[in-house]
């Protein structure tokens, strides 16, 4: 589905059909041939400053869309056997405070797992939202997996592209003290995670979609310059100059979250990048 389907170039044994969450019209075609569902969309969390406006599109996008899909899928005969529906770790808070600093691969911290509460601030109620408006598709039969991703690191653009701009200029920046931990995952295990729980029928319920191996900030960004084999200077970018460039969202980006891949392993999900040494040589 794409609200742009004149845009997209051809590619064969690939379709577009339209859908416009906005007027809550979908191409009811399209649903009605589905074997399966996975369902992306949301507007960017990170591509404005969050507003109260643009807060509110970031929920409606997320909500909304899931609100189309479940009201086709009650109108319309269909044959749709599962949904995969994206989420984020942005349903959990920051690491406790009586979490011990990674030691360089995170086995000193408590690590979040699906069953832990959403917290309380702006991305956890908004996960909440997320994933309780795709719920009710489980009334009709259908399996719901929901996929909770961490930060995903590609050569296509995304978080990397930002932490790698600052390499250009011989920079390695850490943000604030650089100890929060980042809870990634490579684009390709991330594709694979989705194909997996298409095509493995006892997967239910929620999984977080993280690499086994979270990494602290300060380890990322001195590993990006390691890997891209240039020179570069490191330099802490201050917590208070985050604060005023990034207004609320900076609380995000300071932000320590260290998260369990455990119940994805356990369900026979096996990750080629288990280590950002592995996952940067790789994109880099």
């Amino acid at each position: 589905m794409s609200r742009q389907v004149e845009k997209q170039s051809a590619i064969d044994n690939l379709s577009y059909a339209n859908w416009n969450v906005e007027e809550q019209t979908i191409d009811i075609t399209a649903v009605a041939k589905a074997d399966f569902i996975i369902h992306l969309a949301g507007a960017g969390v990170a591509d404005k400053r969050w507003t109260e406006k643009r807060k509110q599109e970031i929920v409606d996008s997320r909500v909304n869309s899931s609100k189309l899909i479940i009201e086709t899928l009650k109108k319309i005969p269909n044959k749709v056997k599962a949904v995969v529906s994206a989420s984020a770790i942005g349903w959990y808070g920051p690491d406790h405070p009586n979490s011990s600093p990674l030691g360089g691969e995170g086995d000193n911290l408590r690590k979040f797992e699906e069953s832990d509460l959403p917290a309380k601030d702006f991305l956890g109620q908004t996960c909440k939202q997320w994933e309780e408006s795709i719920e009710p598709v489980t009334q009709s039969g259908i399996r719901l997996i929901k996929l909770r991703t961490g930060i995903v690191l590609s050569k296509e653009g995304g978080a990397l592209k930002e932490f790698i701009r600052p390499l250009k200029f011989g920079i390695a920046a850490i943000l604030g003290n650089g100890k929060q931990i980042i809870s990634w995952i490579h684009i390709d295990d991330l594709v694979r995670m989705y194909m997996a729980a298409i095509e493995n029928e006892k997967m239910s319920g929620v999984y977080n979609a993280v690499a086994p191996g979270p990494v602290s900030n300060k380890e990322l960004a001195l590993q990006l310059a390691k890997s891209r084999k240039k020179f570069s200077i490191p330099i802490h970018v201050p917590s208070f100059m985050l604060k005023i460039i990034l207004g609320e969202m900076s609380v995000e980006v300071l932000k320590s979250v260290t998260v369990s891949s455990h119940k994805i392993q356990k369900a026979g999900f096996q990750f080629k990048f288990s280590t950002i040494k592995e996952a940067l040589a790789d994109i880099l």
